[in-house]
This record gives structure tokens, C-alpha cells and sequence, in this order.
């Protein structure tokens, strides 16, 4: 480093030395093709042309002086004084060696910038008057130092890339501290055109200078990785190939030392035979394959239908015909498993320990098809994941959701282009055993097409007395699935084709109360998001009224998945509260809940304390849950039309019509003028007019509703009633009832008019919902008229 930065100052007190006693001087010109020369830079290169050689042996017998400047047009042979450039370098020659031809080798050092004045002779060589080019310096700032740092880092960048790299580079890069020397030091060592380092030697300013060589080495330095990518792409892509060429033709000769050739389908057919000889499948399949096999080895192995064939084989051969899974037949440890991996859902596990203990007495695999039906997020899918790990049986998952073509089921003829097996056979050839068990989800979403019908499709699958034989399209041979365990889930069974719902085991999941929801959630919700979001019981706590808060004003559902939303959405707050430093821990309470989640976006329902007329609360079965349905029924002056607003559906309209022909038929009875339909209009309303309502359970709501603004007799507001009517007056049973009265109780309802044939469902309901509500058995109109509105004088 020492001797490096002494040959500089060497350098800079002999420019300083000329600068000193001339400012130009007489001297030859030697032209270069292609090259550039700078101050300070050494330069090897060879000389042919006679003129260029006499110029070399003339400053030799001189003062050494020669002017080296670039030509124009490398392909000019005697260049003239408009064939080069005005700025070149004043440099010494060093040495000159003769070489066989008559061509010299040069060795030339640079001093300094200097430009022709003018041109003295052209022959026998060009001698011109040179004036030398006084380097302007800038004034140095932030700037200067902030650009000489760019420009050697960049070089540096340029270095590590650049192949074949001369340590010495790097070492004289950083000796150098003057901008215009850094400039001509980094130009002479990078390849760039020669016009781009003509512009670089004119420019006198030292900074204008390097800025210029600082934008040219970073065009440079992308061009250079552009270039190393595409290499070593192209030198992977050799060696792949070469590596494939090699391990092909080391194949090849010893399938020829072998006597059997790669490519020959022969070959290949008999591995197949082996493969199906060790399945030991029924005399029917066995020969299907074999005459598959025995087909496949005849054909070209380029051909096209050999590409079928072998997926075929391939998939067929693969399948588990004799492979099980051993059956975990302990009933205790399948009901631990069932109470620890959820809470509540007591008579649906109660039923499900019923359902395996009567399978594992009749030893048979081919029982009943069960369907878990009920709202979402009740916990259908993860009860059969639940039941599967209690029966040791392998799981695995068929969505159902918007299939509309049979295929999707049966799978594609093996002819067709592009043909594969149904989703049935994909999932036993995917969990490789004979016996797993598959839950067909979301079975009430199927729906027929012109492709076929996939609910059709699967009466085969789910009927034990025919599964044991199904014919996959594309296997097109018999796979017995009698021991496969197919558990369906769907929120509506009334969406369920009939034949094939005659062959499910419904086992209904009811919507959750309040108290179920929050024990779900501590028990189980709260530790799953805190594991998920990175958290703790050190650093995140949740106090029980939040979670309170939560099912009640944030939450308006049957299951618990929006309510899972709402704990992750506030433990992901938390989480970013701790990265960020804002927080070391966080608890959870009322107020920094209401800054997590926003306002509350469900109050409670403020029951009246005092009757009103004409709007009476009714309630309603939906996929998701029961709801509460408020009736209002208003009076106006007219000629007797009934309206029904709030996107009501056929049979609720008719429910209307029933109730005006009943009220009409005993408005004597009722105290109602026995003329109102001639000059009065009646709008019946049932709000949330944007949701589709429908079913004739409405049918007792309407009718009482109409009756209290008929007679305006306020109706009672802490009573709810479902059921159908008749013309007569008669109350005809309903369905869905856990699911509305559980609407009723989260809507604080004290009182419950239902059918008297519905007795015996009573018995289905929450105990939390029976202790907490009054419930009227009625068999006609008027013992819900009695219960619903607050007097029955007649009014005349």
C-alpha cells in the first residue's frame, strides 16, 4: 500500500514538474484503434502500422514524449488529423520489443490530458503542437464525498462480479482520494465502449467527470448480473441435459445387458402382471386388468392411448383393494375423545356412542349412513375429524359444495381426453386404505344438471346393500366401499333429495345457548387463537364479561365461528400491540374491547312493558338458527285490500289470507265490525323486508296480530308464539322448535305459545331455555288469543 500510494505522488510531482515548465510542446502521434488511454495508466499494446512505429522510435531518440489519442473509425488504416479525436494523453514510452513480422510491442505510461493545438507534419509520421489540458477541480462538499463513496462502491460491486479480478484493483481503488483520479482509474479497468471513455477523458471537471463514470459503471454492473444470470442458467440447462443424456444411455445398456429394452412396453407390461398377481383381486377384476395389461404391451410406446393405458394401470394397480386400517372398538376411550375435543352437544354424543356400540355388537361395517345436520359452525366437521380419531380410522374430507355433475362422483369414461376418477376413488387411492372414513360435506348444497345428477350418483355410493360392488367410470371395475364409514353434513335436510336422505341417520346439532357458547369459548377458542396468534397467559388475558359481551352484542349466531372471528381479531391487536412495543402485556376488558372491535353491532331486544297493537312477535326457523320475526299489522281507510310486504314467500302470503277469512268468518265472536274488510286496507309487514321469509309456522302470529288492530286490543310484547292454522281456527304443529325457542330466550321472552302437538318436543329442548321461559300448549285460536293479547272483551 505504501509503495502504491508513493507511485502516485511520483506521478502527480512529474505532472506538477511539466505543469511547472511548459504549457504545450511539439511531439509524435501514435493513433488507437479501439483503446483509450488515461493519465496515470499503464498500457501494453502492439504496434503494425509503419507510421505508428517510426512516431514510437522517434520520441525514443527525444525526450520519450509520444501523444497517444483514440481514432474515430477503427477500420481506418492511415488515419489523418479528422480520423482522431483532440484529446488524448501525454504519455512516456517505456519500451519498445521488436517482434517476428515487423510489429513492435509498446509499453507506454500515461502523464497527463493534453489536446492537439495543431498538426506540424503527417509524414513520414504526425508530429503536432500539443497543448496540455489543466484538470478543473470543484469545490469539495458532502456531495464529493458522498459520490466518491458511491462510485468505489460500486466498483467494488463491479469487482465481486466481474471474472478473472486482479486483487490489486481493489487495494489501489481505495488509495485514491482525488475525484478526477478516481474517475480515470475506475474508466481504465472497466470494458467500456471506446466512444464512452473518449467522453470520459474530455471531461476537464473532476467531479462532472466521475458522476459521468459513475452512471456508465452502473449500466455497466446490471448489464455484467444480467449476463452472469444468463450464464449460469445456461450452464445449469447443460448440465441437466448432460446429466439426463448420461443416466438415459447408462439405462440403456443395461436394459441391453439385460435383454429387455427401456422403450419397449413388453417391459413394462410385466412389471404390471407382477404388481396384479400380488393384489390377488376377484376372478372379474383380475382378468379386466390382465386383458388391460396384455392390450398395453402391444402398443407403441409413443403412441397416445399408451399414455392412457399406463395412467390407468397406474391408478387402478395403486389402489388399496386388500389394504385396511385396524378399527379402535373401545366405546370409553371414543366418548373421552368425544368430551374433550368438545362441550356440550350431549345428545348428539349420546347418540353417536349408541350408534358405535350397536356397530361394534352387530359386528357390521356397512351400518346406517350418519348425517350431522344443524346450523353453521355448530362443530359438524370437526365432530366426524373427532370421530374418526375415536374409531382409529383414517380420515378424509369430500366438499360437496356446488357439485353439479355427476361425474364429479362416478368419475369420466378412461376414453375421454383429460378423463379421471370420481372424487370417491381419488380419496381412496389418496388415504391408501379400504376402510377410512369420508365426510361428505356441505351434502345438502349438491344440485342437478344437465351433466347428471350427483345426489343420483351417490344413492349407490351410501346404500350398503350396493356399495359393495360400485363401478367407478373410469376403474370400471367393482370396489367394495360396504366397509367404507361415510359421515355427511348438512345445515338444511329439507334440501336433501329424498331417496337419498332415506338413506342417512340424522343426528341434528341445535344452535348453542349463551352459556354453552362461553364455556366453548373458554375452554376451547381462547387457547386455540392465543396458540395461533403467538400469545400467552403472561402477556394476553381476556376477562369473562368481555366474553360475555362478545356473544351478546358482537355475535348473533347458532355456532361459534363468528364469535372465534371476533377473539382472533382481538388477539391479533394484541399481538401487534406487544411487537410494536406499545404494550408489554394486554388485558382485555370492556373499553379496550370497544377500541379493538368498534361499537357493539348487536344490543339486546328492549321488550315493551306495556302492550302494543297490531304487532306481535313471532318466530321462525332459519339454516343458521332460530330469529325472532315481529308482525305488524296497520289500518287504513280503503275498500279492503290486504298487503303483504317484507319479501314473504307463497306460503306466508297465504297464511295472511287465512288469517283475513278466519277473522271475517267470527268477527262476531272476535267484537270485530263485521264490515271492516269493505272499507278498510290492511298492510301486514314482517321487517327486515331484505331477507326471504317463508313457511306457514307464521300463520298464529298473523292472525292475532290482525286480530289486536282489529279490535285494538294491545297484544303482549314478552310473548312469542309459533304454529299453522286452519280455516277453522285450529293450531297444527311445527317444526324447528329447539331452534326458535332458543331465539325466544336470547331475545328475553318470557312467555311461549306453541301447538299442543308439540308436547313431546318439549322434552328436546335446553334445559336453560325450559327453566327460563313459560310455555302456553295451544289447540286452537283462541287459547293463543287468550295468553297473547292483554283483554278479550268483545267491542262492538
Amino acid at each position: 500500500m505504501k509503495r502504491l500510494n508513493k507511485s502516485i505522488e511520483d506521478d502527480v510531482s512529474k505532472k506538477n514538474e511539466i505543469e511547472k515548465v511548459k504549457t504545450q510542446e511539439h511531439m509524435p502521434v501514435v493513433a488507437l484503434r479501439g483503446m483509450v488511454m488515461f493519465p496515470n495508466m499503464v498500457l501494453h499494446f502492439d504496434v503494425g502500422r509503419r507510421c505508428s512505429i517510426l512516431a514510437l522510435e522517434n520520441s525514443l531518440k527525444g525526450n520519450q514524449n509520444v501523444f497517444i489519442v483514440s481514432q474515430k473509425d477503427v477500420k481506418t488504416d492511415n488515419p489523418r488529423i479528422n480520423d482522431i479525436y483532440k484529446v488524448g494523453i501525454v504519455a512516456r514510452v517505456k519500451q519498445i520489443i521488436r517482434q517476428p513480422g515487423g510489429v513492435i510491442r509498446a509499453l507506454v505510461e500515461g502523464i497527463r490530458r493534453g489536446k492537439i493545438d495543431n498538426i506540424m507534419s503527417e509524414s513520414p509520421f504526425m508530429v503536432a503542437n500539443i497543448q496540455y489540458l489543466n484538470e478543473l477541480i470543484d469545490q469539495h462538499d458532502i456531495s464529493s464525498k458522498a459520490l466518491e463513496r458511491k462510485s468505489k462502491e460500486l466498483f467494488m460491486e463491479y469487482l465481486s462480479v466481474s471474472p478473472k479480478v486482479s486483487p490489486d484493483l481493489i487495494i489501489a481503488a481505495h488509495a485514491i482520494k482525488d475525484l478526477g483520479q478516481i474517475a480515470d482509474f475506475i474508466a481504465s479497468n472497466i470494458p467500456l465502449d471506446y466512444e464512452d471513455k473518449q467522453r470520459i477523458l474530455e471531461e476537464v471537471r473532476d467531479k462532472k467527470r466521475l458522476e459521468l463514470v459513475v452512471s456508465l459503471l452502473s449500466n455497466e454492473l446490471d448489464i455484467l448480473k444480467m449476463e452472469n444470470k444468463i450464464a449460469i442458467r445456461l450452464r445449469k440447462n447443460m448440465d441437466d441435459k448432460q446429466r439426463e443424456y448420461l443416466l438415459r444411455e447408462q439405462m440403456k445398456v443395461i436394459s441391453e445387458e439385460l435383454g429387455e429394452e427401456e422403450d419397449d412396453p413388453s417391459y413394462e407390461a410385466k412389471k404390471y402382471e407382477k404388481k396384479l398377481k400380488k393384489l390377488k383381486l376377484k376372478k372379474s377384476n383380475f382378468n379386466k386388468l390382465m386383458e388391460e395389461i396384455n392390450h398395453f404391451s402391444k402398443m407403441s410406446f409413443a403412441s397416445g392411448e399408451s399414455t392412457i393405458l399406463r395412467n390407468y394401470l397406474d391408478f387402478c394397480l395403486g389402489l388399496p383393494w386388500n389394504r385396511e386400517s385396524k378399527d379402535n372398538d373401545d366405546i370409553s376411550k371414543a366418548e373421552k375423545i368425544l368430551d374433550k375435543s368438545h362441550y356440550g352437544l350431549d345428545f348428539v354424543k349420546e347418540r353417536i356412542i349408541e350408534f358405535l356400540s350397536a356397530r361394534k355388537l352387530s359386528n357390521n361395517a356397512s351400518s346406517q349412513i350418519l348425517c350431522l345436520a344443524g346450523p353453521p359452525g355448530t362443530g359438524k366437521t370437526s365432530i366426524a375429524k373427532s370421530l374418526a380419531k375415536a374409531m382409529g380410522k383414517k380420515y378424509i374430507r369430500i366438499s360437496l359444495g356446488g357439485v353439479n355433475d355427476e361425474a364429479e362422483i362416478r368419475g369420466h369414461r378412461k376414453t375421454y381426453i383429460g378423463a379421471m376418477p370420481g372424487k370417491i376413488m381419488s380419496s381412496i387411492k389418496k388415504i391408501n386404505v379400504r376402510n377410512p372414513m369420508i365426510l361428505l360435506d356441505e351434502i345438502d348444497k349438491i344440485s342437478a344438471h344437465h351433466h347428471g345428477d350427483p345426489a343420483a350418483a351417490l344413492l349407490e355410493v351410501l346404500d350398503s346393500e350396493q356399495n359393495k360392488e360400485f363401478n367407478d367410470h373410469f376403474v370400471d371395475l367393482d370396489f367394495d366401499l360396504s366397509d367404507v364409514f361415510f359421515v355427511a353434513t348438512a345445515n338444511d335436510i329439507s334440501n336433501i333429495p329424498g331417496p337419498l336422505l332415506d338413506r342417512l341417520e340424522i343426528i341434528t346439532l341445535y344452535s348453542y345457548t349463551h352459556e354453552e357458547k362461553f364455556n366453548i369459548a373458554k375452554k376451547f377458542l381462547i387457547s386455540k387463537q392465543m396458540k395461533k396468534n403467538g400469545l400467552n397467559s403472561r402477556n394476553f388475558k381476556i376477562n369473562d364479561e368481555c366474553v360475555h359481551t362478545l356473544i351478546d352484542n358482537y355475535t348473533r349466531e347458532a355456532g361459534v365461528r363468528d364469535l372465534e372471528r371476533k377473539l382472533s381479531k382481538i388477539m391479533r391487536k394484541a399481538a401487534k400491540s406487544i411487537v410494536t412495543g406499545d404494550s408489554k402485556k394486554i388485558l382485555v376488558n370492556e373499553k379496550t374491547m370497544l377500541e379493538m372491535l368498534g361499537p357493539k353491532k348487536f344490543k339486546k331486544d328492549k321488550i315493551s312493558d306495556h302492550g302494543e297493537i297490531g304487532v306481535v312477535r313471532g318466530l321462525a326457523w332459519t339454516a343458521v338458527g332460530g330469529e325472532s320475526l315481529p308482525i305488524e299489522v296497520s289500518l287504513m281507510k280503503g275498500k279492503g285490500k290486504v298487503q303483504v310486504t317484507g319479501s314473504l314467500g307463497d306460503v306466508m302470503k297465504e297464511s295472511a289470507q287465512l288469517a283475513v277469512s278466519y277473522i271475517r268468518s267470527n268477527s262476531e265472536k272476535l267484537g270485530i265490525k263485521n264490515d271492516f274488510y269493505e272499507n278498510t286496507d290492511i298492510h301486514i309487514h314482517a321487517p327486515e323486508g331484505a331477507v326471504p321469509k317463508d313457511g306457514p309456522s307464521a300463520g298464529v302470529t298473523m292472525t292475532t296480530a290482525l286480530v289486536s288492530a282489529l279490535s285494538k286490543i294491545p297484544a303482549k310484547q314478552d310473548v312469542a308464539m309459533t304454529g299453522e292454522i286452519t280455516l277453522k281456527g285450529k293450531v297444527l304443529p311445527i317444526g324447528g322448535l329447539r331452534e326458535k325457542t332458543m331465539a325466544a330466550y336470547r331475545a328475553g321472552v318470557k312467555t311461549v305459545i306453541i301447538p299442543e302437538e308439540n308436547e313431546s318436543d318439549l322434552s328436546k329442548l335446553d334445559k336453560t331455555v325450559k327453566d327460563n321461559i313459560h310455555f302456553v300448549l295451544a289447540s286452537d285460536l283462541d287459547s293463543v288469543f287468550d295468553a297473547a293479547l292483554e283483554k278479550r272483551f268483545p267491542i262492538t
